[in-house]
């Protein structure tokens, strides 16, 4: 007898999840169901905090500026912008760039540039453009 374990991750509602594992001849007890259900819906919750806490985080420490967060991690909150719309994008929602900036920025990019951004340094351009060329490799 073979036995195959099969794993999905439904973002659909515990109904969907269920139709899709009764078309595979699937069954699972409702309290097994309910539990896996669950857990989707807490680590879902989990990353949404922890997104809203870096962005919050982000908002506060405006001194931190775009080309360190570049220089030191790799991202920035531009690339946060752009990572936004792409999901919201996938969601089939209409948004732009400068919508997604503005909900990262807690306000239009344009303000926060003239507000916050300070000029980069030479030795802050040359890390950057050395971190973005690590990055293509």
């Amino acid at each position: 007898m073979l036995f195959c374990v099969i794993i999905t991750v439904c973002p659909q509602s515990q109904t969907d999840c269920v139709g899709i594992w009764k078309s595979f001849n699937i069954t699972l007890s409702g309290t097994t169901l309910n539990h896996f259900i669950m857990e989707q819906q807490t680590e879902l919750e989990l990353q949404a905090a922890a997104f809203r806490r870096l962005v919050s985080h982000l908002r506060e420490h405006t001194d931190v500026q775009n080309i360190d967060l570049m220089n030191l991690a790799g991202f920035c909150r531009n690339c946060l912008s752009k990572w936004y719309l792409a999901a919201a994008e996938e969601k089939g929602l209409d948004m732009d760039y400068e919508k997604a900036r503005e909900i990262i920025y807690g306000m239009p990019y344009s303000e926060w540039k003239s507000r916050y951004q300070s000029e980069a340094s030479e030795q802050q351009k040359q890390k950057f453009n050395e971190t973005i060329q690590q990055q293509d490799q």
